[in-house]
């Protein structure tokens, strides 16, 4: 699209050159792998091997990975009543954090006078002690909390949100599909009993993810029903192309993380360096540990589909939030949950980067948010005089 800048990886990546030649080389296959002969071997091998890449990612094996359409199928597969581990009581009510995204505060399977939500801090981190008093002497429940915010960035205290959800016989779901690739992942560290991904936050290609059970957890009930494909955990005719590109872009996002983390936080640093030069700007959960790629910020006066807009006409595309409610003329429910007013809220601007982002590029941006800024300060100035 010409000569443009992309700040918006957090909606969706760029397709990987590795993740592009699997599809291409996968859609060339003609059996279905679910078929015994030669060409459904073939159609097979190319799923297990991609399964073997998102399990190694991850820190699991092959066989509790589920391919499913993508995250919000994978969230709505895992929220559901009667899970256990091993030998453990059955989950019967559902607690999420209040900044969750959107298919997780939906309740998959869950009716809603079975769920509460637990309240999270101004710096956007979730209040252990409140989850603590969710949990305390009530029946077993499957818990909710996402491993980054997708809005902010900031990162959740998962490894102690896990030990209050197990000491209280509960199960944990961890949403991790905007920290996959952005982060180090090992599953058995969270403490994640789920974990959920989606292939086209790390460059694969849209419309795949991925439920990750933790040995021992059972009573997973399959949200779609027929033939016995995923181990008859999720039916259908897999898709084939986009599972192969879902391993590709798994493993080399993988090969680059080392790297990539400290070259994305040196280029966020130097952005929102560049940001605070404005006046009054808010950098949202700057306080905390965030993903190193992600800056939610505003300041006051701010009409977020404005600066969107203006962003836009002059070449970069960025956001109002979760690109799954930036269309919509509202308030953010993860800055209103942190405590923020609705016109801080509904001001705010993502900036996401990637692994083709480079300091030009963030240079390019802060000269667009300079010109927009003074143009917001002048008009204040009017309004005032």
């Amino acid at each position: 699209m010409g000569n443009r800048v992309y700040f918006d990886w957090n909606a969706t990546t760029p397709l990987r050159d590795e993740a592009r030649r699997a599809v291409s080389d996968a859609l060339y296959l003609p059996g279905n792998a679910s078929s015994v002969h030669a060409e459904g071997r073939e159609a097979r091998k190319w799923i297990e091997n991609a399964r073997a890449a998102v399990a190694k990612a991850v820190g699991t094996v092959p066989l509790n990975v589920v391919f499913t359409s993508g995250g919000t199928e994978a969230n709505a597969l895992a929220l559901a009543p009667n899970l256990r581990r091993d030998a453990g009581p059955a989950v019967e009510r559902l607690v999420v954090s209040a900044i969750e995204h959107a298919s997780v505060l939906s309740g998959g399977r869950f009716l809603p006078n079975q769920m509460e939500k637990v309240r999270v801090t101004p710096a956007g981190v979730v209040e252990l002690d409140h989850l603590r008093e969710l949990l305390r002497d009530r029946p077993p429940a499957l818990v909710s909390v996402m491993l980054a915010n997708n809005e902010t960035g900031a990162i959740q205290p998962i490894a102690e949100v896990a030990e209050i959800v197990h000491a209280a016989a509960g199960l944990l779901h961890v949403d991790a599909i905007q920290a996959f690739g952005k982060i180090a992942l090992d599953m058995a560290k969270t403490g994640a009993d789920l974990l959920t991904l989606s292939a086209h936050k790390i460059g694969g290609p849209k419309g795949v993810g991925a439920l990750v059970l933790s040995e021992g957890v059972s009573g997973l009930e399959p949200l779609l029903r027929g033939g016995g494909q995923e181990l008859s955990r999720r039916a259908g005719t897999e898709n084939v192309a986009g599972i192969a590109a879902f391993g590709a872009a798994a493993a080399a996002a993988m090969a680059a993380l080392p790297a990539e983390g400290g070259r994305l936080g040196t280029l966020q640093e130097r952005l929102e360096h560049g940001l605070r030069m404005t006046p009054d700007v808010i950098v949202f959960s700057d306080s905390v540990e965030r993903l190193p790629n992600t800056t939610l910020f505003t300041v006051s006066g701010l009409k977020a589909e404005t600066a969107v807009i203006g962003f836009d006409l002059a070449g970069i595309a960025v956001s109002s939030g979760s690109a799954c409610s930036s269309g919509k003329v509202q308030p953010s429910h993860v800055l209103e949950a942190m405590g923020f007013e609705p016109d801080i809220a509904r001001g705010a601007v993502r900036l996401s980067m990637g692994w083709s982002t480079r300091d030009a590029d963030v240079d390019r941006c802060l000269e667009a948010w300079r010109k927009l800024a003074g143009n917001l300060l002048k008009g204040q100035r009017r309004n005032t005089a």
